[in-house]
């Protein structure tokens, strides 16, 4: 059966793949006045860490009463709906581990921030942070490469072939995961901004996961997807509770994982362009700094840079979720056209 004749007769698979997605927003739904109640009653704010720009703390002072942590509402939804209703060895347990793992990691780094512990302000460092995602990475890539043997399976590049990369395969597994994470952490700064990007994404990688016949990473990708919007209509702005980074490091580590197991990496910055230029607004803001003694942005991501120049908190988040949207479909179109 090809991919075309597969869409079209496995009409019980699409039942499952909406289905389920429906069913973790609608789970999502349902426990976030739990959720909300627990992070209001123990008044799990994030602090500011010290260091951060006059322009970003100007821009924010009032959401410092805002709860953090919203983020425990995706990954535990997906973690339940994925444990009772789509476990698989082959396509679920990794994503589910770099889900749970990244969230715990991320959980921890929250709490140290609300408590004070920790250096600028609280938190874990950012040598510690990278070292903690190395290991997850590490201990995926293993399991990636020798479990599910793709260290002997070609990484393909849409419209050109498939290559083996051998033993160069888990670095390469590395620096995606962690490269994700980061991405996603440093994006994850206006109410509803992260949160939109990543549905998109998700949904992208879904319907890539379901043309290859992989319906339990479809199906993953649905779960996160739905959970997203439940989170979403809590988060718009103003944000009733932050995502932070028990939300974004695990997501962002898990799409990544997702991108590898579909064998579509390489549109991993096209479906997350606006993470690529989050992160490169960022990286040359530091260049600029040391080489040119001056800023190059106001202000850093550059969704803080354009809220400078006097764009309201909304507009920013609207016009990059359309440029994710635009590029999100643009990346699905090139792996599935070019997918060999």
């Amino acid at each position: 059966m090809d991919h075309q004749e597969f869409i079209i007769l496995n009409i019980p698979a699409l039942i499952r793949l909406f289905a389920l997605t429906a069913l973790s927003a609608i789970l999502a739904f349902l426990w976030t006045p739990f959720l909300t109640n627990l992070l209001y009653k123990y008044n799990w704010r994030k602090r500011i860490r010290q260091g951060e720009t006059p322009i970003y703390s100007s821009l924010h002072a009032q959401k410092a009463q805002t709860p953090t942590m919203g983020g425990l509402l995706i990954w535990l939804t997906v973690m339940v709906v994925t444990l009772l209703f789509n476990l698989s060895r082959e396509q679920t347990w990794l994503s589910l581990f770099a889900l749970v793992a990244a969230g715990i990691v991320g959980a921890f780094d929250d709490l140290l921030n609300i408590k004070g512990i920790g250096p600028q302000g609280g938190g874990l460092g950012g040598r510690h942070k990278l070292l903690i995602q190395l290991l997850i990475a590490g201990i995926g890539a293993w399991w990636f490469a020798y479990k599910l043997d793709w260290v002997y399976r070609p990484i393909h590049i849409p419209g050109v072939g498939d290559y083996i990369l051998g033993i160069w395969f888990i670095l390469l597994f590395i620096l995606v995961i962690v490269a994700t994470t980061n991405a996603v952490n440093i994006t994850d700064g206006l109410d509803g901004l992260a949160g939109g990007l990543l549905a998109l994404a998700y949904m992208a990688y879904g319907v890539i996961a379901f043309v290859q016949n992989q319906l339990g990473i479809a199906v993953f990708c649905g779960c996160i997807a739905g959970a997203l919007l439940a989170f979403l209509w809590f988060n718009i702005y103003p944000a009733r509770f932050f995502m932070g980074d028990t939300g974004s490091m695990s997501l962002g580590a898990t799409l990544g994982v997702v991108a590898m197991l579909t064998n579509q990496v390489l549109v991993l910055p096209i479906i997350g362009f606006v993470f690529v230029i989050e992160t490169l607004s960022v990286i040359l803001q530091i260049f600029w700094r040391k080489f040119f003694k001056k800023k190059l942005f106001l202000s850093t991501p550059l969704h803080h840079h354009l809220e400078a120049q006097g764009w309201p908190e909304t507009k920013v988040t609207m016009r990059l979720w359309v440029i994710g949207a635009v590029f999100a479909v643009i990346g699905m179109v090139i792996a599935l056209i070019g997918r060999g």
